[in-house]
């Protein structure tokens, strides 16, 4: 079934929460995320905060009415958030870095597709739409390097990892946009 994808600003993506909590489990419910139902409740109510940030947006994917799969990013604040795994991301970055890197860029949040549109380019489309626009091609992200598949994705999609935490720690690793100022002067792993 074709898929379409459908860009939103702010709330009005809430009016699919239900298929987007539903997403979420099916996504982060397996391992290596091992999340549980009730952090999928929590995304909920972290989403109905977060469609207020400067600078949201998302992509949804709809196959028919059914949603397959989602995207949400938003501008990053100054100075430089210390919650959730920022301080990781700060700490590995470096106070500068993260400040001319992150701050004032499109930072993808959260991308989850069903276990059935994986292999289908669905993810790639989905971030590349809630990408393309950032400013100055400044995007970035932060994913679990206990997540081997989804650091290859986003290497694959021409991200640059820029931090390089112990694959057997809970490190979290940064990347760049593929269109990111500062992804040339970074050193190869």
């Amino acid at each position: 079934m074709p898929t379409d994808i459908r860009l939103f600003t702010g709330e009005d993506l809430l009016t699919h929460a239900a298929a987007l909590r539903s997403v979420y489990a099916d996504a982060f419910c397996a391992p290596p995320w091992n999340e549980d139902e009730k952090q999928a409740d929590e995304f909920l109510g972290h989403l109905a905060e977060h469609v207020h940030r400067p600078g949201f947006t998302a992509a949804l994917a709809l196959a028919g009415s059914e949603v397959a799969g989602f995207a949400t990013a938003w501008t990053t604040c100054t100075p430089f958030p210390t919650d959730r795994c920022y301080p990781q991301a700060a700490a590995g970055l470096g106070a500068e870095r993260t400040l001319r890197w992150l701050c004032g860029a499109r930072e993808v949040d959260e991308l989850a597709v069903r276990p059935a549109a994986k292999g289908t380019g669905l993810a790639a489309a989905l971030l590349q739409a809630v990408s393309a626009d950032a400013p100055e091609g400044r995007s970035w992200l932060l994913t679990s390097v206990r997540a081997p598949r989804a650091v290859t994705f986003y290497r694959r999609q021409g991200w640059t990892q820029v931090t390089h935490p112990s694959p057997e720690s809970n490190g979290i690793a940064v990347f760049l946009g593929p269109r990111h100022p500062a992804r040339t002067t970074v050193a190869p792993p």
